[in-house]
């Protein structure tokens, strides 16, 4: 048997190759869309991809399995559980629980594991010409390394009111099952630490069964179904905006998209027109480089490994969008949108054009970035609104004194909580965060704030106290 586990670490999501070398088929597991990676596998190995599996309906990313079954010719294997709401709506060979599909010599046996979703399966993984048990498990968004799947994503991301209960009460039934699974089957997981599908994501890219029954938390609760769903649900955290898109796309006939786009180049007076149209113009440059002087009216969203998680926050589906990058950064900045679907890029502006904006007359704004030393002043005297930017579960675990939470996630909703009348300073953990809420504000009118960069990270450095 070949094996290989592909994670993409900027969404924190993990696919897998496992291939019959005896017979030179493989099959790809929840793969995501740009595909090139697996057919360079395919090819290295001298292996074609016959089989595509998914786990289920995903909502954190767009998977490739349809681009990759164009491209290959390879049969779609997607779960038929979960009755007539949770079915795909393009051909498929549909799998129960139960169903066994041969890939070569490997035996890929199908286990319905409701809970995070109502359709979501897991596979087990059996190697005949090794052994007659089953070695692995891929468990999707049900098990992951110290966690498992969060079933209030269908309710509160997508909107299907009335579901998390019952998903949770579902997930307890499919703990149970999976702890009567032998100790020594691998497991490897959709996700990894990072991801938004659970709580407490373990860093490590797999485990086994026996030991995730020692350390999951889950498994504490297998005779207590009341405490296990009230842990499950409390203390999740917020779910990115692109999520109901996300399981939309995957269910439904889209457009296909077989490589990585080209953007193109534009020109100075076609980014004054697009910000004119009130098209988005992203500045992916890092915090301190934009916060030395950015285009007014843009957002700064890092090009960094959250670059598609807050992208998929602020921007929609409809409307195009601009990116201010570096030439070098555009192809793994594409491939980081279109891994959740944001294909409507109008163009680029490069970074190194913005010196034209400035000898043709625009001007560049400039952050207002307080230190520590000049927070704390501020701070002290009570006289200004500080804008706590980070998680929910984050604040509540400590916070500045007399600080106002809006996630920045939801701050372009939330503009009517900001005091125009008062100094506003914007903070967050670490900074990167602040840096979007800062850009957020500023785009939509005010100019009376601050950014405390160093965040609760340096607050706590210098020894000054939060509360909870």
């Amino acid at each position: 048997m070949y094996f290989q586990h592909i994670y993409d670490k900027t969404l924190a999501q993990a696919s897998y190759f496992i291939g019959c070398q005896a017979a030179g088929v493989a099959a790809v597991i929840d793969p995501q869309r740009d595909v090139d990676i697996y057919l360079e596998i395919a090819r290295q190995n001298k292996m074609k991809i016959t089989h595509i599996f998914e786990t289920h309906i995903h909502a954190d990313f767009l998977t490739g399995s349809r681009e990759l079954a164009a491209l290959t010719g390879a049969e779609l294997y997607l779960s038929d559980e979960g009755g007539p709401d949770w079915q795909y709506e393009f051909p498929h060979h549909g799998l129960k629980d139960g169903d066994i599909v041969k890939v070569g010599n490997l035996k890929i046996e199908v286990m319905h594991t409701p809970g995070h979703t109502p359709e979501s399966i897991s596979f087990l993984l059996t190697d005949l010409p090794a052994s007659e048990e089953p070695v692995m498990i891929f468990t999707g968004d049900f098990v992951f390394v110290g966690d498992i799947g969060r079933p209030d994503l269908l309710e509160k991301a997508a909107g299907f009111k009335g579901t998390q209960d019952a998903g949770a009460r579902q997930m307890f039934k499919s703990i149970q099952r999976f702890a009567q699974l032998p100790d020594h089957i691998q497991v490897w997981p959709g996700h990894g630490a990072g991801s938004a599908c659970g709580k407490a994501l373990g860093a490590v890219p797999s485990s086994t069964v026996g030991y995730e029954k020692k350390r999951n938390w889950a498994f504490k609760y297998l005779n207590d179904e009341e405490g296990f769903v009230k842990y499950l649900l409390t203390d999740q955290p917020e779910p990115p905006k692109y999520f109901a898109m996300m399981k939309k796309l995957n269910k439904v006939n889209r457009p296909l998209l077989t490589e990585v786009p080209k953007l193109k180049k534009i020109s100075l007076a076609e980014l004054k027109e697009a910000l004119q149209k009130n098209y988005p113009v992203v500045d992916t440059r890092n915090k301190a480089e934009y916060s030395k002087g950015y285009i007014p009216g843009t957002l700064n969203i890092q090009g960094n490994n959250s670059f598609a998680t807050w992208c998929g926050w602020f921007l929609d589906y409809q409307t195009p969008f601009v990116l201010i990058a570096d030439e070098s950064q555009l192809e793994d900045l594409t491939r980081k949108l279109m891994r959740i679907g944001l294909d409507n890029i109008y163009g680029y502006f490069p970074v190194s054009s913005l010196t034209e904006w400035e000898t043709k007359g625009g001007k560049l704004e400039k952050v207002n970035l307080l230190t520590i030393e000049e927070f704390k002043s501020l701070h002290d005297k009570n006289n200004i609104q500080v804008v706590d930017l980070r998680g929910e579960v984050e604040y509540k675990s400590g916070h500045l004194k007399g600080a106002d939470h809006i996630f920045v996630g939801t701050l372009p909703e939330n503009l009517s909580k900001i005091n125009k009348d008062k100094k506003v300073v914007v903070h967050c953990q670490g900074g990167d965060r602040a840096a979007i809420g800062y850009s957020i504000l500023a785009k939509n009118g005010f100019s009376n704030i601050y950014n405390f960069s160093g965040g609760i990270n340096e607050w706590i450095s210098q020894g000054y106290s939060l509360e909870s």
